[in-house]
C-alpha cells in the first residue's frame, strides 16, 4: 500500500508594501491634473482671472491709497493677489472629493497602498500648478508697470503659499468629508469663513485705518501672517521677522490640517 505524502505548506510570507511619500504625492497630483489638462479653457481663464481683479481693484487703491502704501500700490497688491487666488483655489480642493463620493471614487482611493497624507498632500499641491503659471503671468504683465520683482523673495513666497496651501487644502477635505452626506453645507461654510479671513488679513485693505477691533482679531487670523510675509518676500526683505511669522503661521495651518484631514478620512472608511 502506497502512501501518499502531501508537503507541508510553507507559509507566504506577506511583503509590506512600502510607501514613498513623495512619489505617493506626485502620483495624486498628476492624476487631479489630467482633468485640468483636458479642459485648457479654464486654465486658461484662471490665470486671466487675477489680471480682471488687479485691472478693477488696483485702480480704485491708486487713488486713494497709493501714496500711504509702503512701495506703491502694486507692490501691495500684486502679493496679496496671488495670497487671495491660492485661498480661493485650495478652500475649494473639497468640492472634487464630494463629486468622488458619488462616482465611489474615493473609496477606490483608499484601498489603495497611497500614504493617506499623500491623498491630502496631492490635492492641495494640484491647486499650486495653475497658481504658479497665473504669478509667471501676473509678474510678466506688471512689471512694466513699476512693479519691481526680487525673484528670490518671489520664490520663497511661492514656496510659503504651497506649505499654507497643504493646510488650508486639508481643512477643505476634512470638511467635504464631514458634509458629504448633505453636500449644500460644504458651500455654505466655506463661504462663511473664506471672506472673513480675506477682509481680516487686510489683503484687499490695510487694516491700520480701521476700527480697533479688527487689527485685534487680525491678530488671529494665520493668513494676515501669510500676506505680510508675502508682501515682505515679493519687496526683497527675505530676512525679516514678518517672514518668520508668516512661515510659523504657514507649518502650523499645514501642520493642523493635516492631522484633522487625515483623522476625518480615516473616519470616513470605516
Amino acid at each position: 500500500m502506497t502512501t501518499l505524502t502531501i508537503p507541508a505548506a510553507t507559509p507566504t510570507t506577506v511583503e509590506p508594501v512600502s510607501r514613498n511619500l513623495f512619489r505617493d504625492t506626485s502620483f495624486v497630483m498628476r492624476r487631479e491634473l489630467k482633468p485640468v489638462l483636458r479642459d485648457p479653457f479654464s486654465l486658461i481663464f484662471g490665470m486671466i482671472q487675477p489680471l480682471v481683479f488687479l485691472a478693477l481693484f488696483g485702480p480704485l487703491l491708486a487713488g486713494s491709497l497709493g501714496g500711504s502704501l509702503d512701495g506703491g500700490v502694486w507692490q501691495w497688491f500684486v502679493p496679496a493677489i496671488l495670497v487671495m487666488t491660492t485661498l480661493f483655489g485650495t478652500s475649494t480642493t473639497g468640492s472634487n472629493l464630494l463629486m468622488e463620493f458619488q462616482t465611489g471614487a474615493h473609496e477606490r482611493m483608499l484601498v489603495t497602498p497611497l500614504s493617506r497624507s499623500s491623498l491630502l498632500i496631492g490635492r492641495a499641491l494640484k491647486e499650486m500648478v495653475p497658481l504658479f503659471g497665473q504669478a509667471v503671468v501676473v509678474i510678466a504683465v506688471m512689471t512694466p508697470f513699476a512693479f519691481d520683482l526680487h525673484l528670490g523673495g518671489a520664490l520663497i513666497g511661492l514656496a510659503l503659499l504651497a506649505v499654507f496651501g497643504v493646510g488650508l487644502g486639508s481643512f477643505s477635505y476634512a470638511l467635504a468629508i464631514a458634509v458629504r452626506k448633505q453636500d449644500w453645507m460644504f458651500w455654505v461654510v466655506q463661504q462663511t469663513f473664506l471672506f472673513p479671513l480675506m477682509i481680516l488679513s487686510g489683503m484687499l485693505l490695510p487694516l491700520e485705518t480701521g476700527p480697533g477691533w479688527m487689527r485685534v482679531a487680525a491678530k488671529f487670523n494665520p493668513l494676515s501672517y501669510v500676506v505680510d510675509a508675502e508682501r515682505t518676500l515679493f519687496s526683497g526683505g527675505v530676512l525679516s521677522s514678518a517672514v518668520l511669522w508668516g512661515w510659523v503661521a504657514a507649518m502650523v495651518t499645514a501642520a493642523l490640517g493635516l492631522t484633522v484631514g487625515i483623522r476625518a478620512m480615516l473616519r470616513s472608511a470605516d
